[in-house]
């Protein structure tokens, strides 16, 4: 995950993988998980019980990590919903949309006969009404990691609390309709229509809004009561949260406008990581997610199901060209793309389903472009480029790498360095390796100033959109990189300017291909996660972004 504000619901998920006695940070509206817990509910046929790490908040608009994302998934529904097991976004509460030839206005056809949980319908006044909250939110709710995504997608409010919040891209919504939103933005984005799938951006019931104080936090709390208890169009409904226990349990709408869920009680229980597995072979729950890299294939021998995510990251060998004058010469970069052996570090170190990475992006993003220069490994033709660049010999680099880390894209930092640090050498190369604490050590060094040279980093998207990758590394001068290319920049933000997806798709290919020129870092991988159920549990399609829907889940 890299250490940018934007980057919100994947650092829950990793935090979950890394810490033995924590999901997320703490926060005063729950207690702090403890390895003396309670044990999770058994699980029966007609009751699937998910294990996670702490759930922070059910208000999806606050909440800024993907474990409490997960359970309002379930409750509530977003205009448009990625399509299972991908990420380009498809119908959901709008069953067709569209965008003006402007690429500023965004025209939602609602789904007919839809119903919140609290009996009132919902139409295109109920849709603005949420998006007007969310632009309308108080300064209490703009502060911290609150309503961080509103902030990603659409920068400012209404009325900003600080400074450091610009011009809001949102505009205004229109119901033309009961059955016809309009959303109008103020200049056209690369954000959309993919932002429009999530989660922060479900609709709720306007009536439990409003009943609910839905934006003013409790006294003692950062949040408001809504969290506690949201009311959406989901196959599942909101039944309690037992904090104390630290689960969540919901049930099957049975007004619900599509088709029924097949398991009648979810429960999202707290289980501390490295006790998820043997509460799994105990029955005592029936799924997990973030399998362990080692515990994946003997659960699978087991008969048990591990499904691995499409991956969505990618990791990258950065390079930075402001530090020592050598790696600011093109043929020292390319000497290094084609020393590293891309193919061996994939299949060596990352898990099934891991991929070669030749752009920055997931293949399965539009914009993926394979005919960029792919970088064979090939230590003569990287000599032979040091010697033409003048180091034929004595070019020494720094390269860091973390500790006390894992990333799906990062699985075993230290063997990744290892086997890159000799491919590198055997092309000539020297290589001093610098080991560092993840945080806030190697943070620190390679996000500014001049001590790095290479270094091992990555990126995860938020939402099915490529800039979402590109934009996040490449869009502005950055210390990580230390290189400035006009052009490149102007790139990004012409694509970035351009409202239909359609036009955008060719300038990804062209930028991709840009690139691999360039190379301010060298693409490496993409690593995948993984969730596991159990023998007698299917129906579950593995989502790139974490959108697996609980509602066909079905026992055998």
């Amino acid at each position: 995950m890299r250490a940018r504000r934007w980057r919100i619901w994947s650092a829950a998920i990793t935090a979950a993988a890394l810490l033995p006695a924590a999901g997320c940070t703490g926060d005063k509206d729950g207690p702090p998980v403890t390895a003396s817990s309670p044990p999770p509910a058994v699980s029966t046929e007609d009751r699937l019980v998910f294990a996670m790490g702490q759930i922070r908040i059910l208000d999806p608009a606050l909440s800024p990590d993907a474990e409490s994302l997960r359970i309002t998934r379930q409750v509530l529904e977003t205009l448009l919903q990625p399509e299972p097991g991908a990420a380009v976004a498809g119908p959901g509460l709008a069953e067709t949309f569209s965008v003006d030839g402007t690429g500023t206005v965004w025209t939602f056809h609602l789904r007919q006969g839809v119903k919140f949980h609290d009996g009132a319908d919902l139409d295109a006044a109920a849709v603005c009404a949420n998006f007007q909250r969310w632009h309308r939110f108080p300064a209490a709710l703009q502060v911290g990691d609150i309503s961080a995504a509103w902030q990603m997608v659409f920068g400012g409010f209404a009325k900003n609390a600080s400074s450091r919040l610009g011009a809001s891209l949102f505009k205004s919504c229109t119901a033309r309709d009961p059955a016809t939103a309009e959303i109008a933005l103020t200049r056209a984005s690369s954000r959309f229509p993919a932002a429009f799938t999530l989660p922060a951006f479900a609709i709720s019931s306007p009536k439990a809004l409003r009943e609910k104080a839905a934006d003013k936090p409790v006294a003692g709390s950062r949040y408001p009561a809504y969290g506690n208890s949201p009311v959406g169009t989901g196959p599942y409904r909101f039944v309690s949260w037992d904090k104390p226990g630290r689960k969540v349990e919901l049930e099957a709408f049975e007004g619900y406008h599509g088709a029924a869920a097949k398991v009648k009680h979810l429960v999202f229980q707290t289980v501390e990581a490295g006790l998820r597995k043997q509460a799994l072979l105990d029955g005592k729950i029936d799924g997990y997610d973030l399998v362990a890299f080692a515990d994946r294939k003997p659960l699978a021998e087991q008969g048990f199901h591990v499904l691995t995510r499409p991956a969505f990251n990618t990791l990258y060998l950065g390079i930075n060209q402001s530090g020592n004058p050598a790696l600011a010469k093109p043929e020292v970069r390319q000497a290094i793309a084609y020393a590293v052996d891309r193919q061996r570090l994939v299949a060596e170190v990352f898990p099934e389903g891991a991929k070669l990475a030749l752009n920055f992006q997931p293949e399965l993003l539009p914009g993926y472009n394979p005919g960029v220069e792919a970088y064979p490994h090939d230590p003569a033709k990287a000599k032979e480029l040091l010697a033409a660049a003048g180091y034929g010999s004595g070019l020494r680099l720094r390269f860091h790498y973390p500790r006390n880390v894992t990333r799906p894209y990062l699985p075993d930092p230290k063997k990744i360095f290892e086997l890159l640090a000799a491919d590198l050498r055997a092309a000539g190369i020297e290589v001093d390796g610098v080991e560092q604490r993840w945080t806030p050590d190697y943070l620190n060094t390679v996000s500014k100033g001049n001590a790095h040279d290479l270094h091992l980093y990555g990126v995860t998207g938020n939402y099915g959109e490529a800039y979402d990758f590109m934009g996040q590394l490449f869009a502005k001068p950055n210390a990580e990189f230390g290189f400035t290319d006009a052009e490149l920049f102007a790139q990004l933000k012409a694509v970035d300017g351009t409202g239909d997806p359609a036009r955008r798709r060719p300038l990804y290919e062209q930028l991709n291909a840009r690139l691999l020129e360039l190379l301010p870092a060298v693409p490496l991988a993409h690593g995948p996660d993984a969730l596991v159920l159990d023998k007698n549990l299917i129906g579950i399609t593995p989502s790139p972004l974490t959108d697996e829907d609980f509602a066909v889940a079905l026992f055998t």
